[in-house]
Order: structure tokens, then C-alpha cells, then sequence
């Protein structure tokens, strides 16, 4: 779980991030962390609701890389959800890019 490419860009060099405990249990929808840059602080929310089992701990020591590497290095935290089918109802990654681009 990471940002994608608009909240990416919208941001900028994030400069601080915070994301919860391991095996913390997340629901969807709800906040679970965030990111903060020198222009905005996002939100990062539960796409699904279920159980962090991964950290990206080089997130903390280098929050730039959330928005210039965010499918690769900059990727956040895994989820091991609670309801597999709930992912059923999400959105890649390039169909929400195209959906933010139209707002």
C-alpha cells in the first residue's frame, strides 16, 4: 500500500510520514498514517479493512522517496485484509490515476 501517482505529485518532496504499529488493525476507509510535505499533509487511508503486517522502514529515514519512487521504494505498508473480497472493489493503480485527472 502506497500513494499513487496524483496524491504523489499533488504533495510534492514529502519531508515526514507516519504510519501505525505493526499488526495494528485498520479498518476501510479510516485513516492510518499520513505524509506530510513542506506544502500539505495527506491522509494515507485503509483501502481494506485487516491487519498491517509490513512496515517500509526506509520510508522514515527517507520520506522522498513516498513521492518520487511511490510504486517502488516509496511504498508504505502491506495489509493482510480481513475480507479478501473486499479488494474486488478497488481500483488499480492507472484506473484512479485516470479517474483523479478528470476531477
Amino acid at each position: 500500500m502506497g500513494l499513487t501517482r496524483a496524491p504523489a505529485a499533488y504533495l510534492g518532496d514529502a519531508v515526514y510520514v507516519e504510519l501505525p504499529p505493526l499488526h495494528a488493525e485498520v479498518a476501510s476507509g479510516e485513516p492510518v498514517g499520513l505524509v506530510e510535505s513542506a506544502s500539505a499533509v495527506c491522509e494515507v487511508v485503509a483501502p481494506v479493512s485487516g491487519v498491517v503486517v509490513e512496515i517500509n522502514p526506509a520510508v522514515e529515514g527517507s520520506p522522498e522517496a513516498i513521492t518520487a519512487d511511490p510504486f517502488g521504494q516509496g511504498w508504505l505498508l502491506v495489509l493482510r485484509p480481513a475480507d479478501p473480497a473486499e479488494l474486488d472493489s478497488l481500483l488499480g493503480a492507472e484506473e484512479y490515476d485516470r479517474l483523479a485527472e478528470e476531477e
